[in-house]
């Protein structure tokens, strides 16, 4: 509890805060995460293609059917709902403290919660473009496409979602973006996230403060040099923060 009360000591007195989030920040919303005991990757362990391979580059050049089939049923979680922590933190950018969420995730469940200042390092489920001729198409094309694999309707080609697959880059300009609201903020909150994907995990090393918080329940590589760790669930964390706020 003195871990908490710290942590929300810090963010009653910052100004610059900057959230760095991963697949551990949405689980208390019903997405799975990837590398946890109770991940993604565990629970496909004996399908005939590992999800690393599934949701590679090359894979959805070469079998876009199965890519599809795996990519709807355990990519797409339209009905999950924001958790204590996307409310907290869309609550500190309306106060004007929280000056950017850095995220990991695709589910976009950071700007349902109200959030507009969101830099999403790997993509979202709720873009899709045409590879042919760059035509947008939102999610519920992918959703309710007849066809397995969904096709533009203008010419033809195949619809990619707009994430960052295994084997292709991140986008520059959101890194660069990244890299400036991590080295001025003045707290930084690292959750959910076992900060072992390259090059996403080197962000937080670009951070100049004194104040560093991990909120993750497994081990990191980042976990020497936070200043405050908590071995919690960050959904239940940020609940007491939100308390002892008053939000």
């Amino acid at each position: 509890m003195q871990k908490i009360e710290t942590l929300a000591s810090w963010i009653q007195e910052s100004e610059r805060i900057v959230f760095f989030g991963g697949a551990g920040t949405s689980t208390e919303s019903g997405i799975p995460d990837f590398r946890s005991a109770a991940g993604l990757y565990q629970s496909e362990q004996h399908s005939p293609y590992p999800p690393e391979e599934m949701l590679s580059h090359h894979f959805f050049v070469e079998r876009p059917e199965v890519f599809y089939d795996f990519y709807r049923t355990k990519m797409i979680h339209k009905d999950a709902k924001p958790n204590t922590c996307h409310h907290l933190l869309a609550t500190l950018e309306q106060r004007g403290q929280l000056k950017s969420i850095i995220t990991q995730n695709i589910d976009g469940l950071h700007q349902k919660a109200g959030s507009s200042r969101v830099l999403e390092l790997h993509g979202s489920i709720h873009r899709n473009y045409c590879m042919g001729c760059a035509h947008f198409y939102d999610l519920d094309t992918i959703i309710e496409s007849v066809d397995l694999v969904p096709r533009c309707t203008s010419c033809n080609s195949v619809i990619k979602p707009d994430v960052v697959l295994y084997e292709e880059s991140l986008d520059q300009t959101i890194l660069y973006e990244a890299m400036e609201a991590i080295s001025s903020a003045d707290l930084i909150i690292v959750g959910g996230t076992s900060l072992t994907v390259q090059p996403a995990a080197q962000l937080v090393s670009y951070y100049q403060g004194n104040r560093s918080v991990l909120l993750n329940i497994d081990a990191t590589p980042y976990d020497h040099r936070a200043d405050l760790h908590i071995s919690h669930k960050i959904g239940e964390v940020m609940d007491q923060v939100s308390r002892i706020l008053g939000q």
